[in-house]
């Protein structure tokens, strides 16, 4: 079972392609819901070289930008093996 623990939002790398893939208005409406209920599912991040590597959650991460929060919630998982 993979443990949450809350990650430093300035530590977390987004992959270029995922980048743009950005909703404005799901971010918003996921802000609106992280103020109201709180973060309900964690992003999940591996860990890279000095940082983390974002692998799923782009629109809660920048929901909590958004919000000024300066740590998220997440699940570390593992690298993938090659």
């Amino acid at each position: 079972m993979m443990k949450e623990i809350p990650v430093p939002i300035d530590q977390i790398y987004v992959p270029t392609g995922r980048r743009g893939s950005v909703d404005p208005d799901k971010v918003q409406e996921i802000a609106e819901s992280i103020l109201e209920i709180g973060q309900q599912e964690p992003i999940s991040v591996r860990k890279g070289d000095k940082r983390f590597v974002l692998v799923a959650g782009l629109q809660r991460l920048e929901a909590c930008k958004l919000l000024g929060e300066k740590t998220i919630s997440a699940f570390i998982v593992g690298t993938p093996r090659r």
